[in-house]
């Protein structure tokens, strides 16, 4: 799940904000949260301070999203490639 559905489903719909209000309140361009929220673009560093700031949450907890949804990605793409890879074998 990209954390940009985390965002819009759990944290700005129950409050009735829209992604551009919550830009304006972070400081950013307002495109940044809309493209985060629209699952277009990755939580940066900088945006998971400014939404744990603002949600009182971690940001950690945002980054932590953002891996986990990456690595998840990148496993689906490359499966084949990384099954071919030998595990190591202790001598």
């Amino acid at each position: 799940m990209h954390p940009g559905e985390i965002l819009r489903e759990e944290y700005l719909l129950p409050i009735g904000m829209s992604a551009g209000a919550l830009a304006k309140r972070l400081g950013v361009p307002r495109t940044r949260i809309e493209r985060v929220a629209t699952e277009q673009t990755p939580i940066t560093p900088d945006t998971a301070l400014r939404l744990a700031k603002f949600f009182k949450t971690t940001p950690e907890f945002w980054m932590n999203m953002q891996t986990g949804y990456d690595i998840k990605i990148a496993a689906a793409a490359k499966a084949e490639e990384i099954a071919a890879i030998p595990t190591f074998e202790a001598a």
